[in-house]
Parts: structure tokens; sequence; C-alpha cells
């Protein structure tokens, strides 16, 4: 997967403390036992790089990277800096649980705890620390919502005053900090999202993350949709309350700079517009996809899987296929389109070598009657109306 024009990098780390109803994400819980295994694959499977990448941005997820005790984590980073170093100036983010580095012992106001010291083995890193000297600029805060009935229904560990101490203590070592809040619970208000936003600005963060609960296959808030045990909030409350995000965050500040994000001048999300501005990228993990060369592979989404196979030294691939030049075309186009600032159809032909009017065919004049898009110049761009049923627009370009 060696490629000198990859110049970002995404880490999957699958352990959590325990599955949220919600979620269907690559992980395991409450297995902790596989950590030094996984971190054993992880190194062999960057090892197939062959020679050490310099990347310009750095992005590990999961699953919770802070999840893992300081040891480990130190480990992984050590690991990754070997094939993957961060160029200078280079974009470092970590996605948090706010209960890990609300409780974990850390340096606060760039002190360490007197009581962090007399309780820790001298050897044992402080897991704080371990994230400020493996040069993490970037958090992402799963924070979810301030709204305690709301998190337990999410079955989020936390609650306000661990979001709080969680953020203050990212602040520390971190240039940008990201909240991540999810609207339209079962039993949500637009008074409820509404207060979540306030939240939200009282804390000032760099960059917030809004999304629209989602019950998906495999996860258990699916299976309890399914029984009647839980209902989804009515579309048009859940269109106010996207509504609300934007009016709200724009007015004081933020720019709204794709479908689902905002952020402070100069503090956009780089490793996500690369995505969205069709780069290539490394990753690595269960369940870890990369696109290098115009080739896009998926690794198997078991940890136990990928374990095994990686450590009895098969490949960790469980899917691999070449893009045509017209499905990667596609999927600049829809990608590019998620931003707010559109796609310049005269640029967008001469990189992919398509014009959009013809992946676009009758579809295309269709939506921009509709309102949904709109054309200026040679600018193609979501309009208010369509941000707001974006994902029933997007299968119109994806499909042959």
């Amino acid at each position: 997967m060696t490629n000198d024009s990859c110049r970002a990098a995404y880490i999957h780390v699958p352990f959590c403390r325990h599955r949220c109803g919600y979620c269907n994400f690559t992980l395991v819980a409450g297995r902790d036992d596989l950590i030094d295994a996984y971190l054993e694959a992880l190194e062999r499977e960057l090892t197939a790089l062959g020679q050490a990448h310099e990347v310009d941005t750095l992005f590990f997820g999961g699953g919770t990277p802070t999840h893992l005790p300081p040891q480990q984590l130190e480990r992984l980073f050590a690991i990754v800096r070997r094939w993957l170093p961060l160029a200078p100036g280079g974009e470092m983010s970590v996605e948090a649980n706010p209960i890990d580095l609300a409780t974990g012992s850390g340096v606060f106001g760039g002190k360490q705890s007197s009581i962090v010291q007399h309780v820790l083995p001298p050897k044992t890193p402080d897991p704080i620390g371990v994230l400020r000297e493996a040069g993490v600029s970037r958090v992402s805060l799963g924070a979810q919502s301030f709204n305690t009935r709301k998190l337990s229904l999410l079955e989020r560990d936390h609650g306000p005053a661990e979001i709080q101490r969680a953020f203050e203590t990212a602040r520390n070592f971190a240039k940008s900090v990201s909240l991540d809040l999810i609207f339209g619970v079962p039993g949500e208000s637009l008074s409820d999202w509404q207060q979540d936003l306030q939240a939200t600005l009282a804390l000032a963060p760099d960059h917030v993350s809004t999304y629209g609960l989602t019950f998906e296959k495999g996860a258990n808030f699916w299976s309890r949709l399914s029984r009647g045990d839980l209902s989804r909030v009515e579309e048009e409350t859940e269109r106010q309350m996207y509504e609300a995000a934007i009016d709200t965050l724009t007015a004081t500040g933020y720019e709204h700079y794709e479908v689902s994000n905002f952020a402070k001048p100069g503090h956009r999300c780089r490793h996500n517009e690369n995505y969205w501005l069709g780069g290539s990228y490394f990753a690595a993990g269960p369940g870890a996809a990369r696109f290098v060369g115009g080739i896009r592979e998926t690794n198997h989404r078991s940890t136990t899987t990928y374990i095994a196979r990686v450590l009895s030294g098969q490949s960790p691939v469980a899917e691999s296929e070449r893009l045509s030049p017209e499905d990667a075309a596609r999927e600049r186009l829809v990608f590019g389109l998620r931003r707010l600032e559109g796609i310049d159809t005269r640029q967008f032909a001469t990189k992919t070598g398509f014009s959009v009017e013809a992946l676009g065919g009758e579809d295309l004049p269709r939506l921009i009657d509709l309102g949904l898009l709109q054309l200026t110049g040679d600018r193609l761009r979501l309009s208010r109306q369509g941000l707001m049923v974006s994902d029933s627009i997007w299968p119109e370009f994806l499909r042959v």
C-alpha cells in the first residue's frame, strides 16, 4: 500500500469500555486482553509499507484510542511514528471519550498533580503526558450531549461535568479541540437540542460536528426500534434541529464548511478535508479502509480475525477494488458537494476527465430546478434546502 503522493493516514483503535446502543462501528468492548496482540498486529501491518512515509495528517479513531492504558497508548504512538512520521506543522488528531480525559491522571495547568506522583509507580507514564509528548494537536471529544437524560438513553458513560473537565484537559495540550454532538434522539425536543448548542458555545470549542441519530443494522438501537421500544424523532423536528445548529453556530463565528462540520477560522479538520477533496490515504487496523493508487482496500472488521490473520502472516484485507475512472470521478463529485463551498466544475473536469454534466445526466438540471443544487458560474454547491436532504441526493450521482 505504498504511494509517495499519499500524505494522510488513519489508524483504527477498536477498543472501548462498552458499546453504546447506537453504535455499529468496528470495535470490541471489555476485551482489553487483546490490546497487546492488536499492537503487534498493527506493527506488522505497517511494516508492509517497506519504508517510512511522511504524512501531513494522522488520525487515530475508533473505538476509543484514549481507552488504551498509558503504556500501551505510548507504544501505539511509537509504532505509528516509526512508519508514518508526521511532517512539521502536520495535524495529529485523536478521538477521545470524555471520561478518559476527565478521570485520567493528567497535566492540568501545566503541572503534574502531586497526588499522581505518589500514586503512580515511578515508570508508569502519565496518560495525558503521553498525548502531549506524542504531539497530538487535535482532540475530538465524543461529548454527544450535555443533557443527562439524553446521555443515559445513548448509553454514554459520562455526564456534563466530565465533558467540562475533559475539555479543559484537552485545552492544555491540543491546539484544536472539537466536540461531537448528536441530535434527533428519541424523546428529544427542539428546546433540548438548543440547550445542547448553548452549552457547547459556553465551552467555545474550536470545532463542532453535529450528527442526526441514525439507526444502523447491527446496533442495539436498530433492534429496539424494530421492537417498538424506541421511536424516531419526527422528520420535521429533526430538520429544525439541523437548521438550529447551522444558524446558532454560524451566528457565533463558526464556519459551516461541510454538511456536518463547523469550525472557527483556521480549525477545519485537515484530515477529513483530504477525504472530501478526493485525496489518497493510508489506513491500518481492524475495519480500516485505505485509498491508495486508485485502489480501495478494507480490512477485516473483526478484531480477532484481523489479529489472527496478520500474526499468521496473512493479509488483513477483506475487500479490494480498483475504481474505474468514472467511479472515482463520481465519488469525488459526491464528496466535493459535501463541502459547503461545493466544487469548481471546470477544475473538476480537468482533474477527473469527466464533466459534472456528463456524470449528473438528466438528474443534474432536475436537482437545480428543484432548488436542491445551485450552479453559479462554474461553482456547483448544495443549497440550504439541499443540505436538509443531502443523503437522498448522493445516490443520484453514484449510480451508473
